[in-house]
């Protein structure tokens, strides 16, 4: 069952080389600092994700996210958990956690990839800005 979904794009300066962490925004511009990045101008931050999924997320259930570029037809998945001290206040950011640390961006944790593990397709497609991201949240 799809719990919500969100919408980024792509931007010349995503890398996605960061090893522990996976992170949309809703900032227009990021720097190749942004190594976690692999979409921006996203349509949702944690702070905006529907109430119901919220209440679903602070049960520590597993979610399955489905990263997909519907303009080429790539797919590729990864595991998360909720938990119960998340607090979704970042009005900007949502970040997928390998490790278990939680702050107002954190969305998931334990999860087993990161921004660095993504099909390498999908990053260099992702380098362009008109490339549209879409993220299905399944639990």
């Amino acid at each position: 069952m799809i719990i919500f979904e969100i919408e980024a794009f792509g931007h010349p300066n995503i890398t996605a080389k960061h090893s522990t962490t996976l992170e949309v925004t809703k900032d227009l511009e990021i720097s190749k600092k942004a190594d976690c990045v692999v979409g921006v101008r996203a349509d949702k931050s944690v702070f905006e994700i529907p109430e119901r999924a919220k209440i679903e997320l602070k049960k520590g259930l597993k979610v399955k996210v489905e990263f997909f570029l519907p303009d080429y037809g790539i797919k590729e998945f990864l595991i998360g958990f909720g938990d119960e001290k998340l607090n979704f206040t970042s009005k900007k950011d949502i970040v997928i956690r390998k490790s278990s640390f939680i702050c107002g961006r954190t969305l998931l944790i334990s999860a087993d990839k990161s921004a660095r593990d993504l099909n390498r397709e999908m990053v260099e497609l992702l380098k362009d800005g008109k490339t549209k991201l879409k993220m299905f949240f399944k639990i």
